[in-house]
């Protein structure tokens, strides 16, 4: 076999994706326990994030004195399948944007007020709010010429190996998933509830508050909040789950 030969088969190994028919959610690896805290709105401590957002929706702010719901009346008609669309290509920034910089953008451009800050108590009720209204549909990520290369670029990120411990996020949720670490069952990696509430965080959080804690459990240098990295890989993320179904909110361990 010649050296070009093996550097493609090397590379198309190294990329190589979970096939969709044996795609499995966080959800099925969970305890009986936990997915029925999930599954039962009354139980499940993220709806009270949710109410939140709720009230948020409702609420007139800044200089415009207008409330989300001024331009987008009722969410569950408004928003029914929006978080399953995003991240999304924004024209005016020649790049995608997560659903957090899409409510924050209509902050500083409808409503005349300051942006909230990432991982805020305000920003994810607002989010977990819009991401519920998509419960139970099908991501249904974009992949055109347009959103293509921040996919191919999260999907870099996704499979390059960093910090001291030189592993990628493919080496767990790829390669070892259904394997244990520390007693706890490898998950597929898969975006379809966020934001969501950890037991371990004993309250709710971002996808990229996920994703940095794994790069410091890699011992590799976080992004900051809101970098084009963190959006290409959330893109990334949400095409390679694409079809699964939105559990937002959804409960993890």
């Amino acid at each position: 076999m010649n050296t070009a030969v093996l550097v493609a088969l090397l590379s198309s190994l190294a990329h190589a994706e979970i096939p969709l028919d044996q795609r499995r959610s966080g959800y099925e690896m969970m305890s009986p326990a936990t997915r029925a805290m999930q599954d039962d709105d009354t139980a499940n401590p993220a709806m009270l994030s949710v109410l939140d957002g709720e009230a948020l929706w409702k609420r007139k702010v800044g200089e415009a004195g207008k409330a989300c719901a001024d331009c987008h009346d009722d969410a569950a008609s408004s928003m029914r399948g929006v978080s399953a669309r995003y991240p999304a290509f924004l024209p005016a920034r020649s790049r995608p944007i997560d659903i957090e910089q899409r409510i924050n953008l209509c902050r500083t451009e409808q409503q005349k007020v300051e942006p909230l800050a990432q991982e805020s108590r305000e920003l994810l009720a607002l989010s977990a709010y819009v991401g519920k209204q998509s419960h139970g549909m099908p991501i249904a990520i974009m992949n055109d010429e347009k959103t293509r290369p921040f996919i191919d670029a999260g999907r870099k990120l996704y499979s390059a190996r960093q910090g001291q411990l030189n592993l990628s996020c493919q080496n767990c949720h790829d390669d070892n998933w259904g394997q244990k670490l520390a007693g706890v069952p490898l998950v597929q990696g898969h975006p379809n509830g966020y934001p969501l509430y950890r037991l371990e965080w004993q309250g709710l959080g971002s996808l990229q508050r996920r994703l940095r804690n794994c790069l410091i459990g890699m011992r590799a240098e976080p992004y900051a909040y809101g970098s084009e990295e963190y959006v290409d890989l959330e893109l990334y993320l949400a095409w390679r789950a694409r079809g699964m179904t939105v559990e937002t909110p959804a409960v993890r361990p």
